[in-house]
């Protein structure tokens, strides 16, 4: 076998990291057993990990179909020409995988991580070895913050999931990066890069209707409530979520809806669920009322613009940048206009209430004043009445031995007998 000597910019570290391309070429043509024996060696050298890094991922886009569009093409004749050799390539391919990962440089980013996505695609299609295959989701939950959303849809090829994404792997490598910003390794600019790509996934997972809830809230809920500068993402994917499952139940739509931080959403994402159909009307109204919060919070900043309150409690205010005139003055005018609408709101909420209020005592004032002893001269006049035509009637009742008879039967009976008509009643009767 012929024996390859390594560059010079390869066995000394601090000359320049260029590699001849020959060099690659050779290096790909050897066998994998040369191959491996050959990192070692390189390796033992004391070469950078990048640069290590750097001939694996190409050693591994010239054998691996997954990482090579031209070799997958090939592969794909090859297979058409021998039934025979499928199985044969996919143990081929199955070797190739565990051994490029079991030669991978110990230390951390010295490989892409999306290189490790599409590794560890791989490695799922041809079934590794769980210990593979945990090393790999290891070395990717540690830079995942440097992740496309491409390469992260890595799908399903277990026969016991319904789902076309493989859902349950991106939530390890999600706790798995958590666990390690909770102790402190990474910092909340790549917590943030984080929660933006697991909105978006969610928002390409949602749409599949084999997605069960458990799952969607399990990974939505996988990061802590400070990792989301803003929920719009999220609040699209479970819009989503919604649409794509239509047969949710009503129970269900409260639980997503509480992932939800509707302090958090922007105000085109508020007006957009305050008129959203398929949300709960408890979360509406929680939309709405913190569009208010937000409103109030912008009018007693406006009044410390005006010397009616100071937000700063005798602190200096922090620098800022100083407005022009028509600034200020476009700023003055929206508040003006925001106070107005306060004002307008406020006062047809109190007109309603009067009404309200005037609508209870009309109803209600009859037993009231009877309740207290203050009716009206009038009301009492009319009580007495009606209490003198009671006694008649029971006076008639027991004198002809009548049942008892409508009141104008009886009204018409007391009027013959006495033989005149009273001139309160005289127009009532006609």
């Amino acid at each position: 076998m012929k024996k390859y000597s390594l560059p010079d910019s390869v066995t000394c570290p601090g000359k320049p990291s260029q590699f001849s391309d020959c060099w690659f070429d050779d290096a790909c043509i050897l066998d994998m057993d040369y191959f491996v024996k050959t990192i070692t060696d390189i390796k033992a050298k004391g070469v950078r990990p990048d640069l290590i890094g750097s001939i694996i991922a190409h050693y591994a886009s010239k054998w691996l179909p997954d990482l090579s569009n031209d070799v997958m093409k090939k592969g794909l004749t090859n297979f058409e020409e021998s039934p025979e050799s499928v199985t044969a390539s996919w143990m081929k391919k199955r070797f190739f995988a565990e051994t490029l990962v079991g030669i991978l440089p110990p230390e951390k980013d010295s490989l892409p991580c999306n290189f490790l996505l599409r590794l560890l695609r791989t490695a799922n299609m041809v079934n590794v070895e769980p210990t593979f295959r945990d090393e790999l989701e290891k070395r990717i939950s540690w830079q995942l913050d440097q992740a496309s959303l491409k390469e992260i849809l890595i799908p399903s090829f277990s026969h016991t999931c319904g789902t076309l994404l493989d859902v349950e792997l991106v939530s390890r490598l999600v706790k798995r990066f958590i666990n390690l910003d909770s102790e402190g390794a990474k910092s909340g600019a790549a917590l943030v890069k984080v929660a933006k790509l697991v909105d978006c996934y969610l928002a390409e997972a949602a749409m599949d209707s084999n997605l069960s809830l458990s799952d969607f809230v399990e990974l939505a809920s996988a990061l802590p409530s400070h990792a989301r500068a803003t929920d719009d993402g999220l609040y699209r994917a479970i819009d989503t979520y919604l649409k794509a499952h239509p047969g949710v139940s009503k129970e269900e739509r409260k639980l997503l809806c509480r992932l939800i931080d509707s302090q958090k959403l922007s105000p085109e994402a508020s007006l957009h669920a305050a008129q959203n159909e398929r949300l709960p009307v408890r979360a509406v109204i929680q939309v709405l009322f913190s569009e208010q919060s937000k409103l109030n919070k912008q009018l007693d900043w406006s009044g410390s613009f005006n010397g009616t309150r100071s937000p700063y409690l005798g602190l200096d205010p922090p620098a800022a940048r100083c407005l022009s005139k028509r600034e200020v003055n476009a700023q003055q005018m929206e508040i003006k206009k925001l106070r107005e609408d306060v004002l307008r709101l406020q006062s047809q909420c109190n007109s309603m209430q009067a009404q309200l209020e005037k609508l209870v005592d009309k109803k209600k004032g009859f037993f009231r004043w009877k309740k207290l002893g203050i009716m009206p001269s009038s009301l009492k006049t009319t009580l007495s009445v009606v209490e003198r035509i009671e006694e008649g009637e029971r006076e008639g009742d027991d004198m002809y031995g009548f049942g008892r008879q409508t009141p104008a039967v009886d009204m018409k009976t007391r009027l013959v007998k006495t033989g005149r008509t009273p001139s309160k009643w005289r127009k009532s009767m006609s």
